[in-house]
């Protein structure tokens, strides 16, 4: 990719490009701090809507439902859309990345992303607007998603071409330091408001302010991105065909089975993503043990101890081997899954010995689960099909725990988590042994 303007760029992307005009090259370093500031810019967006469908979505939007739970409930039911509509953006967002250019899409996605978020500040309650307040949410959240579907921009596999041999697992794990960062931004934001507020000025106006941060750190997000996207080593990766945008169905003739391996290698850690993150809080919020605001700073704890995990899965996957790390997280999760129902269930302490325990287990096998098959994509296809996988393994994994969680719990005991989680790992140790067999043949 030459310095020269490219007439399909974004205005963005021409300023990032003149930033390489001096041709130093694009260090890892500068590569690692673009994917981290872009990861975490996404899930700070996803986990403000996660703890304001919580907090503030069952009291603002469903006012009318007969209890606490079931209000909770119709707020989990708009959760899953954003992942639904995933797919759906990364099938048109590959049109425009072919036909108009990466920082073109980049720009349209975030912008998309961050407006939807932004847009959800601005919501009426149903007590103002009626059921039109339900069809906005369910409206900007989809528009979540469907960006999100567009944000996928190859840097983690940018990455991960320029590891060393022996550092595949500590460069593979950087990119997911971006989710427990922005799981902890969101969540001191809202812990902040929840603890100074009164419950009435939280739910008029204070749960308002997150989501307007979320359009500042997109704008950030954005930039940084396309400063990488705009470098010569990024141009060299897509002319060598690494990283080339090619039609879906084109990509599923020839990968079908790897995108279906794929999506369910990372299931044990997905499936726990949402179970210590987005449920523990509406569980503690509808049965009691502790305040939201107290919950939420454990959650921030636990969110530096799955950093710590994550960081540790880099080092583990580099000497024991990536599949080898995923076997033992998802032989974790399994372990797990026995104590974490009666760990909610046990009170303040349990509650947050299950957040500290649970952060750092999901550290250990999320840090080592994007991607995790994407050496079975060739060259042409392997930028198409990484980003389609990860699309079906969010949708499969996490889109619906949250809502089947709550369901399950509420319905026939908080013991039934634990048999979710279980069957997540069931399914990541059977997909793993699958592909070592493939791989054999």
């Amino acid at each position: 990719m030459s310095s020269a303007v490219n007439p399909t760029s974004s205005g963005l992307e021409r300023d990032a490009r003149r930033m390489h005009e001096d041709d130093k090259p694009l260090s890892p370093g500068s590569v690692a701090i673009g994917v981290v500031i872009g990861r975490t810019s996404e899930f700070f967006d996803f986990f403000v809507y996660g703890l304001g469908s919580i907090l503030v979505f069952p009291k603002l939007i469903f006012p009318f439902a007969p209890n606490p739970v079931v209000a909770t409930l119709m707020s989990f039911a708009l959760f899953p859309l954003a992942f639904l509509a995933r797919p759906v953006g990364s099938f048109v967002f590959m049109w425009i990345d072919r036909n108009y250019g990466r920082g073109t899409k980049l720009t349209t996605a975030l912008v998309i992303l961050g407006g939807s978020t932004a847009s959800i500040a601005f919501l009426p309650g149903y007590d103002t607007i009626g059921y039109w307040a339900v069809a906005l949410l369910a409206l900007f959240r989809l528009g979540q998603g469907f960006a999100l579907g567009g944000a996928w921009d190859g840097l983690a596999s940018l990455l991960n071409l320029s590891a060393p041999d022996n550092r595949r697992g500590w460069y593979a794990m950087i990119p997911q330091l971006g989710a427990p960062i922005g799981f902890a931004l969101a969540s001191v934001l809202f812990g902040y408001f929840v603890s100074t507020l009164s419950q009435e000025d939280f739910i008029s106006w204070g749960w308002r302010y997150p989501f307007f941060v979320a359009f500042a750190i997109n704008v950030v997000a954005l930039f940084a991105r396309l400063r990488i996207v705009a470098s010569k080593e990024f141009g060299a990766a897509m002319e060598a065909q690494e990283l080339q945008a090619r039609p879906v169905f084109e990509m599923l003739s020839k990968h079908s089975t790897d995108v279906v391996l794929g999506a369910f290698v990372p299931l044990a850690s997905f499936a726990m993503f949402h179970l210590v993150t987005i449920f523990p809080l509406s569980w503690v919020t509808l049965t009691g043990g502790q305040s939201a605001a107290q919950f939420l700073w454990v959650q921030v704890a636990g969110a530096a101890l799955g950093a710590v995990g994550i960081v540790l899965s880099g080092v583990l996957a580099d000497r024991i081997g990536r599949r080898n790390q995923l076997m033992a997280g998802a032989i974790l999760i399994a372990i797990f899954s026995f104590s974490a129902p009666f760990l909610l269930d046990a009170g303040g302490k349990g509650q947050d010995a299950f957040i500290l325990i649970g952060f750092f287990i999901l550290g250990l096998s999320f840090g080592q689960s994007s991607g995790a098959v994407s050496s079975r994509f060739s060259q042409p296809y392997r930028y198409t099909g990484a980003a389609l996988t990860s699309d079906l393994a969010w949708l499969v994994g996490a889109g619906f725990a949250p809502l089947v969680a709550l369901g399950l719990a509420s319905s026939f005991g908080i013991i039934f988590i634990g048999g979710y989680l279980i069957s997540g790992a069931i399914c990541t140790i059977a997909a793993l042994t699958l592909t070592r067999a493939l791989d054999r043949t």
